[in-house]
């Protein structure tokens, strides 16, 4: 299957697990000022299977935040319609033979991890090929082994680093089906992507290893291929990505107090970012 040369569409997707700040307003511009150059789309999904954690009240902060920043997108489906497309997925690959059921805390994972991968410890296969009651409060790994074994040899194409090899065994047997969620990201965000048509996926540095296990699901599950743009994150004064559960100020704090989003969103196109924010590219 070759790499999509369809019509730019990118998205912006974000969690409503808490307010919106400077480093998703940066990739949001990334993604729209991309599909705009190219006379294409860019999309607004909202990733809403996070159980408790999602907050139905965001979602329209969101849309007054992108609005502020004169970012024009074209909304579709969010996650928690899609529940059934994930677990229809999910069996497929279980079918296959390439899904086995697990029932490690964290805390256990990281007792018996040998060894680091660019997500933290890799899961060590405990409970592979053991007899686990499925029907309990279980998570459902991807047998990196075989599936590797199925897919081949892959490759994928980042705009910013170029042809890449996808090594998903640096990440181990990740799970697609969490014991406390319908489906966890690597499995919920290809879907999405596929079924909303992107060609080019936008989305901050830090999940460049995860496109390893992305393209390998693609391959799995006969989805288009996509290209992908990892770009630099916004760093606080520690060196330290700016995120939700540090307090990074939000932007409807900004837009509250009368700040110009317009004209922020230019800054933040030029590099100009306020006292103490960097771009980080490594």
């Amino acid at each position: 299957m070759g790499f999509s040369n369809a019509m730019t569409v990118t998205r912006f997707a974000p969690s409503p697990n808490g307010p919106l700040h400077l480093g998703h307003a940066y990739s949001a511009i990334v993604a729209h000022d991309i599909a705009r150059e190219a006379g294409g789309k860019f999309l607004l999904r909202v990733e809403d299977i996070d159980g408790a954690r999602s907050r139905t009240e965001l979602v329209e902060e969101f849309r007054a935040d992108l609005a502020w920043l004169g970012l024009e997108c074209e909304e579709v489906s969010a996650q928690s319609t899609r529940i059934v497309t994930y677990l229809d997925a999910a069996e497929t690959l279980r079918r296959d033979g390439l899904l086995y059921p697990c029932e490690c805390t964290r805390a256990q994972i990281a007792e018996a991890a040998r060894q680091t991968g660019p997500a933290g410890p890799v899961y060590p296969g405990t409970c592979k090929g053991r007899s686990v009651n499925s029907d309990g409060p279980v998570a459902w790994r991807l047998d990196i082994e075989k599936a590797l074994s199925k897919a081949g040899s892959l490759e994928w194409i980042d705009e910013l680093a170029g042809a890449q090899r996808a090594e998903p065994e640096l990440l181990g047997d990740v799970v697609l089906l969490r014991k406390e969620a319908p489906a966890s990201y690597h499995l919920a965000a290809t879907i999405d992507d596929a079924a909303d048509g992107v060609t080019l996926v936008t989305r901050g540095q830090d999940l460049f290893a995860a496109t390893h296990i992305h393209r390998l699901l693609q391959e799995l599950l006969g989805l288009p291929i996509p290209r992908w743009h990892h770009h630099g994150l916004l760093l606080d004064g520690n060196g330290k990505k700016l995120a939700k559960r540090r307090g990074s100020p939000s932007l409807a704090d900004r837009r509250r107090a009368g700040e110009d989003g317009l004209i922020l969103a230019d800054r933040l196109r030029r590099g100009d970012f306020p006292t103490g924010i960097s771009l980080g590219n490594d």
